[in-house]
């Protein structure tokens, strides 16, 4: 009976156990993502929330700079717009000469055609006296001078359209490529606004404070700066001032009518005596002028920044400083690159009221001066236009427009 039985294995493990098969896979899968983590690229850090203010920065003015080479494009557009169509308009009013011209030389032709032509001793025979040939003769001679000026009109008129259709071409060439430059400067734009507020939107609510914080930081630094200068300002005031009127005590009445001593609260030294010729004239002019300017550009504040925008509703900064001074009867070009050559160029230390201060190395911003070391100006997308210390922003250099 025993030896029927099976005998069993020493070791009581089955080859074939679900626990081999787990281990096994197990170690696989473990061996797999060792070998994943070592071949996948670093995690960049995350930037820190300073690091975050200076790339946004750089990327606002960098959408300045492009900005202004949106509005360049705009403007070379909108000329060449305006050049098309005069073009077209000459070519259309050159057809309908020519078209006349060639009427004429058709009607011409016709007659020919429906009269034939005699010849000059045929002509004389059927003339009813020898008079009366010479006159037709005559008249036959102009009609050939007035078919020539006309022939030759023709012409003139022909060898001008084909001029003119070439301009109109070139014309439309030009449109052309100004308008894929205005295409280009655009997107520029919106890519660098665009990133700006993908930086902005993966902040935390604990690092938009410390960026709120930082940027209040810079905002007093900067007014302290501004309050400097206007110290500085007001002690150069009081003393022309002092200088003023130490020079009216030194000088003795005049002797005419007219003690002229003069009313002109312009900087400048004009005591008026005697005939009154001072030399305040030149800075009461500017003085007229840049009141107005401030008045409207204070009439802007609240407004919001739109690039490329000039008004009324919205400004971008080089906008502003254009309809502003317009406002005073002074044409300023449209973009900053162009404005910090339209005048005279003034340093930080001599600025007066309605001055334009530039910003950034590549001059891509610009403010109107209002004194006390304060400026009006759109600063940024997402601002409104407002009131600023002028050392917000490192200074590139000021322009005194009239």
């Amino acid at each position: 009976m025993a030896s029927h039985r099976k005998s069993r294995t020493r070791s009581g493990v089955r080859t074939n156990s679900p626990a081999v098969g787990l281990t096994t896979a197990a170690l696989a899968s473990v061996t797999l993502l060792s070998t994943q983590s070592a071949n996948a690229a670093p995690t960049e850090p995350r930037p820190s929330v300073e690091e975050v203010q200076k790339k946004v920065d750089d990327l606002y003015r960098q959408a300045g700079g492009a900005t202004q080479q949106y509005n360049k494009a705009k403007e070379a557009t909108e000329k060449q717009k305006r050049t098309v169509g005069r073009v077209l308009d000459e070519v259309a009013k050159r057809a309908d000469k020519l078209n006349e011209a060639r009427r004429t030389l058709g009607g011409f032709a016709s007659a020919q055609y429906r009269e034939g032509g005699l010849g000059q001793t045929a002509a004389l025979l059927f003339a009813d006296s020898p008079q009366a040939y010479f006159e037709q003769t005559q008249m036959m001679d102009r009609l050939a001078d007035r078919q020539r000026g006309v022939l030759a009109d023709y012409q003139a008129q022909q060898a001008a359209a084909a001029k003119e259709r070439a301009q109109a071409a070139k014309s439309l060439e030009s449109l052309t490529a100004s308008q894929a430059a205005l295409r280009t400067s655009k997107e520029n734009v919106q890519k660098k606004l665009g990133a700006a507020r993908a930086l902005l939107s993966r902040l935390t609510a604990e690092e938009q404070e410390r960026l709120a914080a930082l940027e209040r930081k810079k905002e007093e630094e900067a007014r302290r700066k501004a309050e400097a200068k206007a110290k500085e300002e007001a002690r150069a005031k009081a003393e022309a001032e002092r200088l003023r009127e130490q020079q009216q005590a030194a000088e003795p009445p005049s002797a005419g009518t007219d003690t002229g001593t003069g009313t002109d609260t312009s900087p400048g030294t004009s005591t008026g005596t005697g005939t009154g010729t001072g030399s305040g004239t030149a800075g009461g002019s500017y003085a007229t002028k840049a009141a107005k300017v401030l008045a409207f550009a204070r009439a802007q504040i609240g407004k919001p920044y739109v690039w490329g925008a000039s008004g009324p509703s919205s400004y971008d900064c080089s906008g502003l400083t254009q309809a502003a001074w317009r406002e005073a009867g002074v044409q300023l070009p449209r973009t900053t690159w162009e404005q910090v050559e339209a005048g005279t160029r003034v340093s930080t230390g001599d600025l007066l009221p309605g001055d334009l201060v530039f910003f950034y190395d590549d001059i891509s911003h610009v403010g109107i001066y209002i004194g006390d070391g304060m400026m009006i100006h759109a600063p940024k997308p997402g601002a409104n236009v407002r009131e600023e210390s002028i050392y917000y922003m490192p200074i590139y250099g000021s322009v005194r427009p009239a």
